[in-house]
């Protein structure tokens, strides 16, 4: 069964391509890969499918939800960990997680959490005196802490230490073992070998392949 289900998505910037004609589909419990370089149209299509912007044209339902319709209440049961967004300045980590689990109306663990992700003794400072690697570490918190049964990451493991960054798998593996799935958006193709069920490859907008065998993707993709 579907959790996500997309159809004919196009969107364009200055009449530039971002996406064209996308169909996809991602399964219960998988962790989709989304392969290619910088201006693919990855990102854009992690925003549409979140609800943070609206196709051109074209459909698409999370978990049976229309995010264009209903962007608040598709992004309810899931968790986003987005490129290069940082939790807000004026919160210490504490009140951040805190503040992020009002909204959801969930409890977390923040000692469970803190000690995950190596946060102990960071909690009571503003995230404006974080490092990059430890606000991204609150952004993984907050993208996973509720145990969504979808997750959208985009480029996850950016800042991170060697060992925070094999806690980050063993958290992605976590999820798709439970019945989760995750849509993972990278252009680490090492990261997409390990960690990924299945793999698509954008480029200027487009699906120009899809890869069910993700063990050899270095040899598939390095050279084109």
């Amino acid at each position: 069964m579907a959790i996500v289900d997309a159809k004919d998505l196009n969107k364009s910037f200055d009449e530039v391509d971002a996406l064209s004609s996308i169909d996809l589909e991602v399964k219960k419990g998988e962790i989709l890969g989304i392969l290619g370089p910088n201006g693919a149209g990855k990102s854009t299509l992690v925003k549409v499918l979140t609800g943070q912007e609206e196709p051109d044209t074209g459909e698409a339902e999370v978990d049976g939800i229309d995010p264009m319709k209903n962007p608040v209440r598709a992004r309810s049961g899931i968790g986003v960990l987005p490129e290069r967004e940082d939790p807000p300045s004026f919160l210490t980590g504490n009140e951040y997680l805190e503040y992020v689990s009002d909204i959801r109306d969930t409890d977390i663990d923040v000692q469970h959490w803190t000690d995950r992700m190596n946060l102990n003794g960071k909690m009571e400072k503003l995230t404006k005196d974080l490092s990059k690697g430890e606000r991204q570490k609150l952004m993984m918190i907050q993208s996973f802490f509720h145990d969504p049964d979808l997750v959208f990451i985009d480029e996850p493991l950016v800042n991170l230490d060697p060992v925070i960054q094999e806690r980050s798998k063993d958290l992605f593996r976590e999820v798709r073992d439970r019945g989760g799935s995750m849509i993972l958006s990278t252009h680490v193709i090492s990261l997409a070998e390990e960690i990924c069920d299945r793999v698509i490859f954008l480029r200027d907008g487009e699906i120009r392949e899809e890869v069910e065998d993700t063990e050899n993707l270095r040899e598939r993709f390095l050279d084109d």
